[in-house]
């Protein structure tokens, strides 16, 4: 393994190696304002896109199929196209999978930095040996404007708390990163009008705590992000910038702004052959040994399973812990009424990660298109803990069925159900 053949960190090997991002980080866990994450998306290039969401497993059979089709990559990545700390099981075991298959390969991921500290160590001990920590800056009032929120644990932060808790775990993963020798590159995205006149500061923060290499990104507006009516820095700003930024740490001139599925030479596109592969492997059965870890539920406040699917505008995620208890996850959109069958199709991409949905109705098309996916449709009445439980622990769920009521005796309402 030569580290120096990592193409985003030594720019003299940008044009001689290769990268292959595997997607198997979706979820998030801020919201930057000028961020808008897309699944299913060949059109666009940059952070936070991809063609499909992989699991672990799926994820070593599209990289068997790279390696063999593109003969020149040396590091295999994950960037997304959420944050893989917001998945740390599926990053991590991703990871694993591939140091054990591949050796000789360099490994590296690039993260907002908020949920990578309990994780360091064993990065380290798989020597995973390059990591990219986004931080926009280091002044609360600056750094509250970049971000919508922050999840931290439990708990959901606004703008300025959720900054503060933010920064703090960034400058903590630096640290940290540092002392176990591993190569840490800072990206900073230039946003005109917020943090471009201080940029400078945070180059100066980041060589005094012996960053590598620092990368300051041109802001590109996203439609459907909150920055969306920003301008793109002129050329000439970004230059000053740089300019200013150099001498304090070391830049990165050559970034191109990277897709989540990249593969290949820096700002290369992703073949057809390659695009089509990506999604060949998202639809591979679940194997042996591997668990999707999460379930989905449609609910009106999330505490019942009491909402139908096509009513639902967003769906809560739910875990569980090596103890047995169910966590909340996170909420997820769904996919916009209006294109047709395409909206399940989106919808099963979304929920991967997740075994069953549970609904209070559903109609046919969604769960024809979910079963093909692998993933079970439960219509239910009651509470999402006590459902959830049943269905990781594999027990039945005939308590909680949803039944029609106007089938019942209509002088007893509860008549059927086992009330008499």
């Amino acid at each position: 393994m030569d580290l120096a053949n990592h193409p985003c960190f030594n720019a003299k090997m940008r044009g001689v190696y290769g990268r292959v991002h595997l997607p198997v980080a979706p979820r998030c866990n801020i919201q930057c304002n000028y961020c808008d994450r897309k699944y299913d998306c060949v059109n666009e290039s940059r952070p936070g896109v991809t063609s499909a969401v992989l699991s672990p497993h799926q994820a070593m059979a599209y990289l068997e199929y790279v390696l063999e089709e593109v003969k020149n990559i040396s590091v295999v990545g994950i960037a997304g196209p959420g944050d893989p700390f917001a998945n740390p099981d599926e990053t991590m075991e991703t990871l694993r999978l591939v140091r054990e298959k591949y050796p000789e390969m360099i490994l590296c991921l690039a993260t907002n930095g908020l949920g990578i500290g309990p994780y360091i160590d064993e990065l380290a001990e798989m020597n995973v040996s390059h990591v990219t920590i986004t931080l926009n800056a280091i002044d609360p009032e600056i750094g509250s404007k970049l971000y919508s929120f922050v999840r931290h644990g439990k708990r959901v932060l606004g703008p300025k708390d959720g900054f503060k808790v933010l920064l703090e775990k960034q400058l903590e993963a630096i640290i940290r990163l540092k002392e176990k020798n591993v190569t840490t590159k800072v990206n900073t995205i230039i946003v005109p009008g917020i943090n471009d006149g201080h940029i400078e500061a945070v180059a100066e923060k980041m060589a005094e705590l012996k960053v590598d290499i620092l990368n300051c990104i041109p802001f590109f507006p996203n439609e459907g992000a909150k920055f969306a009516n920003i301008e793109e820095p002129s050329k000439s700003d970004v230059t000053e910038i740089r300019k200013k930024a150099a001498e304090y740490i070391p830049q990165m001139y050559h970034c191109k702004r990277c897709r989540a599925d990249a593969v290949g030479i820096l700002g290369q596109e992703n073949g057809c052959q390659i695009n089509e592969k990506l999604q060949e492997c998202a639809e591979l059965p679940v194997i042996c040994g591997e668990t999707r870890p999460y379930v989905a539920v449609a609910s009106q406040e999330g505490v019942l399973v009491n909402q139908k699917l096509g009513k639902a505008e967003e769906l809560y995620i739910y875990g569980r812990r090596d103890n047995g208890k169910i966590y909340f996850v996170e909420t997820r959109k769904t996919p916009e009424p209006g294109s047709g069958m395409q909206r399940w199709e989106d919808l099963g991409q979304m929920l991967g990660d997740c075994r069953a949905l549970l609904v209070a109705g559903i109609g046919d098309n969604p769960r024809m298109v979910l079963k093909k996916k692998k993933i079970d449709v439960l219509e239910l009445d009651g509470m999402i803990e006590e459902a959830a439980e049943a269905v990781f622990e594999g027990h039945s769920t005939n308590f909680m069925v949803r039944r029609d009521i106007k089938a019942c005796n209509h002088r007893n309402p509860m008549a059927g159900m086992g009330c008499g």
